[in-house]
C-alpha cells in the first residue's frame, strides 16, 4: 500500500525549495512540519508535495509549495506579528502563517471551505488562527489593522481599504493582474511617505470575488 504520509516527492520537497531560493530558515522549517497531505482532497494526498497547485472544494486551489514559501518569506513575518489573510481555501497557508507569527485572522467567502478549514485547523492544533465567514473586499472595522496581509486569490488591483489596513512598516503581499491570466505578486509596503509597491514574480491565482458565495 502507498504510504500516504511520506510520498516520494516529499524526498525532493525541501531540496527543490531551496533550489528555488527559498533561503529562510524559518520557512524551510515550518514546510517541513506542516503536514500538507491533511490539507488536499484525500484522492490528491499522493501528490500533495509535488510542487503543483491541487483543486479543492468549491472550485478553488491549494498554492503549490513554492508559491506557498515565497509568499510566506516576502511577508518577513515576526513572532509579534498579527496578520490577516484573504481567502482561506483548505487552510494550509494559514497553518504555515501560524507557527511564524502571533495570530492568523483568516477569511473565506465559501462556507464548506471555512467550515472544513477550521476544523481541520482545530483538530491540527493551530490554535492561533480564527477562520471567518466573510466578504475580503468589505472587512469589518472590528477586525482592526494588522502588520502582514496576504491575499490567495487574484485582485485586479489592490483595494485601498484592504492597504489601509496595514500597521506603520506593513507588509501586503498579492497577486495583481487580469483575472483570467497571468498575474504579478506585489509586494507592498506601508512607510512614513505611503506605499512603496513592488512586483516580484508572475504567478496565476483563481480570482478574489467580492461578496458571500451564495451556496457552498
Amino acid at each position: 500500500m502507498p504510504d500516504l504520509q511520506n510520498p516520494p516527492q516529499k524526498m525532493m520537497f525541501q531540496l527543490n525549495l531551496r533550489r528555488r531560493g527559498i533561503s529562510d530558515q524559518a520557512v524551510l522549517r515550518t514546510m517541513e512540519d506542516v503536514p500538507r497531505e491533511r490539507f488536499v482532497d484525500p484522492a490528491d494526498r499522493l501528490d500533495a508535495y509535488r510542487d503543483m497547485a491541487l483543486g479543492i472544494a468549491c472550485g478553488q486551489t491549494i498554492s503549490q509549495p513554492f508559491v506557498v514559501a515565497y509568499m510566506t518569506e516576502q511577508l518577513q513575518l515576526k513572532k509579534s506579528d498579527r496578520v490577516l489573510e484573504i481567502g482561506t481555501g483548505s487552510g494550509y497557508q494559514a497553518a504555515v502563517l501560524s507557527k511564524l507569527c502571533g495570530q492568523v485572522l483568516t477569511i473565506e467567502r465559501y462556507r464548506t471551505l471555512a467550515d472544513r478549514a477550521r476544523a481541520r485547523l482545530e483538530e491540527l492544533g493551530y490554535h492561533n488562527v480564527e477562520v471567518m465567514m466573510g466578504d475580503g473586499f468589505d472587512i469589518p472595522e472590528s477586525v482592526g489593522s494588522f502588520d502582514r496581509i496576504i491575499a490567495t486569490a487574484a485582485m485586479e488591483k489592490i483595494p485601498d481599504a484592504l492597504a489601509d489596513r496595514l500597521e506603520p512598516d506593513g507588509i501586503l503581499i498579492a497577486p495583481v493582474g487580469p483575472l483570467n491570466g497571468v498575474q504579478s505578486l506585489v509586494r507592498l509596503v506601508r512607510t512614513d511617505g505611503g506605499f512603496e509597491s513592488k512586483q516580484l514574480v508572475d504567478v496565476r491565482f483563481v480570482p478574489a470575488l467580492p461578496g458571500i458565495a451564495r451556496e457552498l
